[in-house]
């Protein structure tokens, strides 16, 4: 069996070791979603990980779901995410950008328009605005003839995520964001050929991966999925039938790899490992849940065939987690507090595993 230390060859990318970083919103982008040099600083003080997947990055305004995240659609944007490729690579790491196309999961205070999902359906709960949580607004339905447009907005930064540096993306397919609204049965409501059926509800993931294939290859295109989630309220029905045919066409595009987090049963998963030929990265644990990955979860996860496995809140705490997984070190506690505060206090402070004599 492999193990979490192996390397692997993803693409053209020599992975050192099988530790992915995962995405995860942090809220430090300039003005007018810029990277920053806090950021470089971030991402290149975690470059030991075999990849890492940057925060969630808007593909158009009114894809933002949060006030301070950054966008890859512009070309002050994308000149601003070069230091950062730089200064992963500079340390010998490798780093694909995550576009995250908010949907329903936005607010008029925080990108000036109304949401747009597949439905006139809000989501739960409150969301992020520049002054404060507020409820989730009723989003407009997306008309048919302008769905294409967002589809290829995810190419559209995949091409600037290139131009940046980044060695590739992944779509984020996931967690009740705009590809997540089209898979569902509650938040999509369509009864055109984006609603309705298995096969209707996968188009417009379909479409999205297509085009960012078109845009940049194969070997550079990924994408992030949690199968039977119910973040913000997303429902999905005939889970298995949903996923098996959702990669089925993805491994007819020859995607560099699934991500999938643990938000379903093991049988489930387990049954998706098998339908997927490709690179399965693994997400081990529920996402924000009680429970943080750590190596046993990543053994037991390699054993039963995934390639790689993600850790998400270890890493914020932990920019040496390869180094203390490896070691078997001390993982340090994450200061819940700090995750969306801004600064660099949370970000930038935690220190390397100090060794004593």
């Amino acid at each position: 069996m492999a193990t979490l230390f192996d390397s692997y060859r993803l693409g053209d990318l020599a992975l050192p070791n099988r530790v992915v970083m995962a995405p995860m919103t942090r809220v430090r982008a300039a003005a007018g979603g810029l990277a920053t040099p806090s950021m470089a600083t971030y991402y290149a003080q975690r470059a030991s990980a075999g990849l890492i997947v940057s925060e969630g990055v808007q593909p158009s305004l009114i894809g933002q779901s949060n006030p301070g995240t950054p966008g890859l659609y512009t070309d002050e944007q994308t000149a601003s995410w070069r230091p950062v490729t730089e200064a992963v690579h500079a340390n010998g790491g490798r780093i694909f950008a995550q576009i995250m196309h908010g949907g329903r999961v936005s607010h008029p205070d925080t990108t000036g328009f109304q949401p747009a999902g597949p439905s006139a359906v809000p989501a739960t709960g409150d969301v992020f605005t520049p002054t404060g949580p507020q409820p989730a607004p009723m989003p407009r339905a997306l008309d048919l003839a302008e769905i294409p447009e967002h589809a290829e907005s995810y190419a559209h930064a995949a091409r600037h995520a290139v131009e940046a540096g980044f060695d590739g993306v992944e779509l984020h397919g996931a967690n009740g964001y705009l590809i997540s609204q089209f898979l569902s049965t509650n938040a999509n409501l369509r009864t055109d050929r984006y609603g309705g059926s298995v096969a209707n509800r996968i188009r417009f993931a379909v479409e999205a991966v297509s085009a960012t294939v078109d845009a940049i290859g194969a070997a550079r295109t990924a994408i992030r999925l949690s199968p039977g989630a119910t973040f913000w309220g997303v429902e999905e029905t005939e889970v298995p039938e949903l996923y098996v045919a959702l990669l089925s066409e993805f491994a007819r595009l020859g995607l560099a790899y699934v991500h999938f987090e643990a938000t379903t049963d093991d049988e489930v998963l387990l049954g998706l490992r098998r339908a997927w030929p490709g690179t399965l990265v693994m997400n081990p644990v529920y996402p924000m849940g009680p429970k943080q990955a750590g190596r046993d979860d990543a053994d037991r996860w390699l054993a039963q065939g995934a390639d790689l496995i993600s850790f998400g809140r270890a890493f914020i705490s932990n920019p040496d987690l390869v180094e203390r997984l490896r070691g078997a070190l001390p993982i340090a506690p994450v200061d819940e507090a700090t995750y969306y505060q801004g600064g660099d206090a949370g970000y930038l402070t935690y220190p390397a595993y100090q060794h004593t004599a």
